[in-house]
């Protein structure tokens, strides 16, 4: 039971410092920084602010490389219970993670075109602010994207959590619900761009709780043993 404990415990660190480095490179960065339809207040705002442009960038890689290692720990957790569906969560993540990095460029991309002089020099200033805004838009749309892979390893993670009881099944509810969530906030957002309602708005909201609730319950209980559980 230990041993299930304390890997339990070492997801729950993992899965909390993933989510930190994520809400700090979201919304002491990027929100700081970027500016709605304000092509030129943005450029300002990242010129002004490169450490701290920087240092979000490498918060989201940060995030990347940690999101990977809490799933080798989950796969490591599930894989004696199941280890198809277990290996399923571990290369959806994979896949989620090589398309985040990658999407993280487009990111980076917005600061060489305003500092390095082989690229500046070859544009005017609203040229280059034009495609500053492109690649910012074109990293937003990233994270729809890569919606389709991290809502398929909610899942998995869901129903792995609901069949075997190593933590509250009714967390793997909500994790379930946040993989359609997910989805349908993808197909919303390519298919009906000028779509706008309050379920849509929150429709990732059971993905949230439940990735929450998953962080707390296994930082403080860690992982059931499967033998002596019964749930």
């Amino acid at each position: 039971m230990n041993s299930y404990k304390n890997t339990g415990r070492l997801a729950g660190f993992l899965l909390l410092f993933l989510i930190l480095t994520g809400v700090f490179a979201e919304f002491f960065v990027r929100q700081k920084l970027y500016v709605i339809n304000d092509s030129f207040a943005t450029t300002q705002n990242i010129i002004e602010n490169q450490g701290l442009f920087r240092l979000g960038f490498v918060s989201d890689l940060v995030m990347s490389t940690l999101f990977f290692l809490y799933a080798y720990i989950l796969y490591c957790i599930f894989k004696p219970i199941n280890k198809n569906i277990s290996l399923f969560l571990l290369l959806c993540v994979i896949i989620s993670v090589a398309m985040f990095c990658q999407n993280a460029l487009y990111q980076y991309s917005v600061l060489e075109l305003l500092v390095n002089e082989n690229y500046s020099k070859a544009f005017n200033t609203e040229q280059i602010q034009t495609l500053s805004m492109f690649f910012q838009n074109i990293h937003s749309k990233g994270y729809f994207v890569n919606q389709i892979f991290f809502g398929m390893y909610l899942f998995p993670l869901g129903y792995m959590i609901f069949k075997s009881g190593l933590v509250p099944k009714i967390i793997g509810v909500f994790l379930m619900l946040g993989c359609a969530g997910d989805l349908v906030s993808f197909f919303d957002y390519f298919l009906f761009p000028n779509h706008e309602s309050v379920f849509i708005n929150n429709i990732t909201l059971p993905a949230d709780i439940g990735e929450f609730s998953l962080c707390l319950w296994l930082l403080i209980m860690g992982a059931r043993d499967p033998k002596l559980n019964r749930n």
